[in-house]
């Protein structure tokens, strides 16, 4: 199997969320996965522009790397101004947003609408790259449509024209993304998966680093789309089950050795390596409380799938979701949360949990 220096270094990442992928969910899913891809939520370019930059770009570089920051904007200087913060807060890749189909991204004039301006896009995304000289790379994240345009030739022309002004990744959502009449939440739904799209695009861009985005939610469909692309990128599956991505550095990074402890003998992940994460986490939480002030619920929210599958898991949600414990030290919910697991077991061995 090949070392993960010889491969793709989009091979398998974890999609930007908002209000998800912030840098306690980074930090929780470093502890899972050493080299899959992670990516920030989408940061507009006027807040950091104008905002608090420290409290939108500070995170633990050397924990989470490799991380990129994902930007929203439709301004070339705007962009660059960004790609420089990028590359001064040590991020690996800065990624602009050419998918988000909510109103208030169309208000902004950015997101998905920006596919109708290809030229745009590539005056920005030349911006950025000169902004950061090609130390970190500048990827564009879109989607294969927008509303009921669904011919290929639209997406190609899109890639082409950004492609020629040096961009050489694409994350391609291989959805088209509706404008008017869809939420955000059915523009991931509704709208047809079209997988076969992607994979053309690959075929006449071979000299681009092409990943797939949209529906993938199990390691054989991510076996299956690397054979037709350079990566997967996976979103909902990973932060809701994080326990997916526990193989993938072997899996799919020929990295380290799968059975460190983290599977039992009946080759699921074992209890004592869940534990070991959440110890780990436990810990985190403390600094960040004593270091910057952060409520033990804002962080803690992420790790809420961790038990997902075993028994005790309802009883362990429940402890860390209640706020009526939320003044109370994040150790002493630990233990709470804990013993609770322990103590629903008995009942919970034939029932879902």
């Amino acid at each position: 199997m090949q070392g993960s220096a010889d491969l793709n270094l989009w091979r398998l990442s974890v999609a930007p969320m908002m209000a998800w992928t912030d840098r306690h969910c980074r930090h929780f899913h470093r502890l899972i996965t050493r080299h899959t891809r992670l990516y920030t939520e989408m940061m507009t370019t006027a807040a950091l522009v104008h905002g608090d930059v420290a409290k939108h770009l500070r995170h633990e570089a050397a924990v989470e790397s490799p991380t990129a920051l994902q930007i929203g904007g439709s301004e070339p200087d705007e962009m660059a101004h960004a790609a420089r913060l990028a590359l001064k807060w040590s991020y690996d890749e800065v990624n602009l947003n050419c998918g988000c189909p909510s109103e208030r991204v169309q208000r902004g004039a950015f997101g998905a609408c920006l596919m109708n301006e290809a030229g745009l896009v590539a005056d920005g995304v030349k911006a950025m790259l000169d902004a950061v000289g090609g130390q970190i790379p500048v990827s564009v994240k879109h989607r294969i449509g927008i509303d009921r345009l669904e011919r290929y030739g639209f997406l190609r022309d899109f890639v082409g024209t950004v492609a020629q002004a040096g961009c050489k990744v694409f994350i391609v959502h291989a959805r088209n993304a509706w404008l008017q009449g869809l939420s955000p939440k059915e523009n991931r739904e509704i709208p047809p998966l079209r997988y076969e799209m992607v994979h053309q695009l690959k075929s006449e861009f071979p000299n681009l680093t092409i990943a797939i985005n949209g529906g993938i939610t199990t390691a054989q469909a991510v076996d299956h789309h690397l054979q037709r692309v350079d990566g997967v990128m996976v979103g909902r599956a990973a932060y809701h089950d994080p326990m997916l991505m526990a193989d993938w550095d072997t899996r799919f990074w020929g990295a380290g050795d799968a059975r460190d402890g983290r599977y039992g003998p009946e080759g699921l992940v074992s209890d004592d390596w869940r534990l070991q994460i959440e110890q780990h986490m436990v810990a985190y939480i403390e600094r960040e409380t004593a270091e910057h002030a952060t409520p033990w619920a804002h962080a803690a929210t992420h790790i809420l799938g961790l038990w997902n599958g075993r028994p005790g898991a309802r009883a362990w949600r429940r402890v860390w979701s209640d706020h009526r414990l939320k003044d109370r030290p994040v150790a002493e919910v630990f233990a709470l949360a804990t013993r609770a697991r322990r103590a629903a077991v008995p009942a919970s061995k034939d029932a879902p949990v």
